[in-house]
């Protein structure tokens, strides 16, 4: 496979570093082109993996000209997009155009409702993209839509879950959270993408019933405790906009679907307080000198760069998928999880556990169509695919998962039989 990677921030690298560090197992890509809009940013990942397969270019995602003529000059048949996602609409498209396949970490933007936007939804995350599934289709190319950690793994769990561990299921809950901490930093900082979580903690949320389809809450609804693995412990985890809502109900057989992250409080009332004055706006343009700028934009310069606070960050993040229903007529209650140590990511990948965490998902999934494994044609999410290779190659690209058997009547019929066999 020759793969341009559109973006070489904390994602871009971490995909490009696990992919080095695979050895012989990551030789299905035979090319990996790192690319920015800051030439110097990619050349200075390129230069990380120390790899003749790594190679750097300049391009702007929002040009459509120059992601053709990056496609045509290096014989590209994947385009990974890892930029934020108001590039997507023209990443995707320019994909379609070019004939080559595409990849995304986070879905379409979304257009709340104009009249009651924390009731009813209106353009949902991804719906531009799967309105063009029979132009894909008919194309004979693939579109991976929501490949990250979250969506991306989670949905995988969630297709896992339903293959393997539940006769039916009656909820989908995917829930995040960590214990992370920056010792001795003072003031704002952001795991992630700056742009992408004000986008996604201030949207209203998404939630899915059957008999209700798809509706909207209050922004940081239904707050609830969750026990996280890993030594993180108890979480207030609330509802925030996600992919999974949108993806999980298409594909799996369920009652409700939910996503549920780990905001603190104090970041709330930051971000609320940000929504107050106007600085989430992405679309509004403000004048600074000679140049135009969104007030989320300029947000973005001037708070701590995530790549900058990485080797600071102490703790663990652990992302997962909740689900419940019924196996051999029993009730049962499964988290399905994967744990990311930020320290261990920063020593072998140089960034931090949040956007390593989302990056192995899309190289596995890279890897599986670079060996026909996953082949559906169109535009999917990652629950279409069979999850059994994918949760195979998870510890050989150093993210092993875990399942915790959650208090149920199935869990009491097993350690009944522990008991009995003891």
């Amino acid at each position: 496979m020759k793969l341009l990677i559109i973006g070489s921030g904390g994602v871009g690298q971490s995909v490009a570093m696990i992919i080095k560090r695979a050895g012989k197992e990551g030789k299905w890509a035979e090319k990996v082109v790192l690319s920015d809009y800051d030439p110097v940013r990619a050349e200075e990942v390129a230069a990380l993996c120390d790899d003749p397969r790594f190679v750097s270019e300049q391009i702007d995602a929002g040009n459509p000209d120059q992601i053709k003529n990056l496609i045509n000059k290096h014989e590209i048949d994947f385009v990974m997009n890892a930029v934020e996602p108001s590039f997507n609409e023209n990443i995707f498209d320019t994909c379609l155009e070019s004939g080559v396949c595409y990849l995304d970490c986070a879905m379409t933007l979304s257009k709340r409702h104009p009249k009651k936007p924390f009731e009813l939804t209106n353009v949902k995350l991804g719906d531009y993209q799967f309105a063009k599934h029979q132009e894909w289709e008919k194309a004979g190319l693939t579109a991976i839509v929501g490949s990250g950690v979250e969506p991306g793994m989670a949905d995988v769990l969630a297709r896992y879950a339903d293959k393997h561990l539940f006769d039916s299921i009656d909820e989908v809950n995917v829930r995040d959270g960590d214990n992370y901490d920056i010792p001795g930093h003072e003031g704002v900082a952001f795991g992630f993408s700056i742009w992408t979580t004000i986008e996604e903690c201030l949207n209203p949320p998404v939630v899915w019933e059957k008999d209700r389809g798809w509706f909207c809450t209050e922004v940081f609804s239904e707050p609830e405790i969750f026990a996280f693995p890993g030594g993180i412990g108890d979480v207030e985890v609330i509802n925030i906009e996600h992919e999974e809502v949108m993806l999980v109900p298409r594909v799996i057989d369920c009652n409700r679907v939910t996503f549920k992250f780990g905001v603190p409080r104090e970041m709330r009332e930051l971000l609320l307080n940000l929504q107050q004055c106007g600085m989430d706006d992405a679309k509004r343009k403000i004048k600074v000198g000679d140049s135009e700028i969104t007030p989320r934009d300029f947000l973005v310069k001037v708070v701590p760069n995530p790549l900058e606070l990485a080797p600071k960050m102490v703790g663990k993040g652990c992302a997962g998928t909740w689900v419940t229903g019924t196996k051999d007529g029993l009730k049962r209650s499964v988290y399905l999880y994967q744990v990311a140590d930020n320290q261990e990511c920063y020593k072998k990948y140089g960034t931090n556990s949040v956007v390593a965490q989302t990056a192995f998902n899309p190289v596995i999934m890279l890897e599986l169509f670079a060996k026909g494994i996953w082949n559906l044609k169109g535009v999917h999410g990652p629950e279409s695919f069979d999850p059994d290779p994918f949760i195979e190659r998870m510890a050989k690209y150093e993210f092993p998962g875990g399942l915790q058997e959650k208090d149920s009547e199935y869990a009491e019929m097993l350690n009944t039989k522990k008991l009995l066999s003891s």
